[in-house]
């Protein structure tokens, strides 16, 4: 089922994104199989982790097996067109319907960027020209870390949707104030389609140094709070709860959809899915 859809429902959509581990893929099948239960529309991939693309593309065929939608993410800052064109074959060929369509980070070599595609929304156009697949894209409720300014961000974000996506799933964040902000901003630029949350449950200080260094994502004061108070296997409890909160304001507010960060570890997700009960 494609994106368009999906999200055609009155109903708040669950999805959830993994990527391809280092080890062998029986045991992220598992825990995809224990968030099954709370009847994903999608799980999504992310694309061609440590340069391995085939991993990427064998792991896709093992869930869809599973009998699972999937939605792989595509990057293109360093690849050439005929390589993306190559990739879109092969997951046409595995049967996706759905595809996320990224530029992907910079590399510091520059040697490894390919100039066929600068921005995503060259992307998008590409995919949308050769394919009748649905289409995904980025979102940023406190603006991309590269963009100057939140205007000059939408400004991206509509040439991506105007050049054919379908719907939009935002990076992470912890605040919910920025992510209202930011759909008043979509819908007074004119963009219509679903805007979906990106949500994920907090399981390590590291990981919140981590993500936060990488992109602007605020610290609310409660997080904070609990990052200083708790460690280790209280930390993941309340970061359920804290994420938890956090949908059940978004679910009252009527979100199109949760897209959930799991990292890999169906834990958090499965209970916070248990508290807010869609």
């Amino acid at each position: 089922m494609k994106l368009s859809e999906i999200y055609s429902t009155d109903k708040t959509v669950i999805s959830y994104e993994v990527f391809p581990p280092k080890s062998e893929p029986k045991n992220l099948l598992k825990e995809i199989r224990i968030l099954a239960k709370h009847k994903p529309a999608f799980v999504s991939l992310t694309y061609g982790a440590g340069g391995n693309e085939n991993k990427s593309f064998s792991l896709l065929k093992n869930i869809k097996d599973t009998g699972i939608n999937i939605m792989p993410h595509f990057t293109c800052i360093t690849s050439c067109m005929e390589s993306v064109d190559n990739g879109i074959n092969k997951l046409i060929e595995i049967g996706a319907e759905n595809i996320l369509a990224l530029r992907g980070d910079i590399p510091e070599n520059t040697e490894l960027q390919c100039h066929d595609f600068k921005h995503a929304n060259e992307l998008v156009k590409f995919i949308k020209e050769k394919t009748n697949m649905s289409i995904g894209v980025a979102g940023y409720p406190e603006g991309h870390i590269e963009s100057p300014d939140l205007k000059t961000d939408i400004e991206y974000l509509k040439k991506k949707v105007d050049a054919g996506a379908d719907a939009i799933f935002t990076q992470l964040f912890f605040e919910n104030s920025f992510f209202y902000d930011f759909i008043n901003r979509v819908r007074d630029a004119g963009i219509t389609i679903p805007v979906i949350a990106g949500i994920m449950p907090v399981i390590s200080q590291n990981q919140v140094k981590k993500m936060t260094s990488m992109a602007n994502i605020s610290i609310p004061d409660k997080l904070k709070k609990g990052l200083e108070k708790y460690k280790e296997n209280d930390l993941v409890e309340f970061g359920i709860e804290f994420a938890a909160e956090q949908c059940e304001n978004l679910l009252k507010n009527g979100v199109k959809g949760l897209h959930f960060y799991t990292l890999n570890k169906a834990y958090s997700t499965d209970k916070i899915l248990n508290k807010i009960k869609i």
